[in-house]
């Protein structure tokens, strides 16, 4: 494989799975496989938390400063 060209989608699930099996076998890889992704939970709530406390004209204002026909 060249430098800077990717494999496609499958053929990288097909070996990484491979891998994986290979090294921990059929119950770790699927454990592993059902992991849940605790970052992106994070900041999921950190993005709701930030939205609950947003005051919508203030932040429109700083965003979009005072353009017409913004309500």
């Amino acid at each position: 494989m060249k430098q800077g060209q990717f494999i496609s989608e499958e053929k990288l699930f097909k070996q990484t799975i491979g891998i994986l099996m290979e090294k921990l076998g059929p119950v770790e890889t699927n454990r592993f496989l059902s992991l849940p992704s605790r970052e992106r939970m994070e900041s999921v709530r950190r993005y709701q938390t930030w939205q609950s406390k947003l005051d919508k004209e203030t932040f429109f204002n700083e965003v979009f400063g005072n353009q017409i026909g913004i309500q």
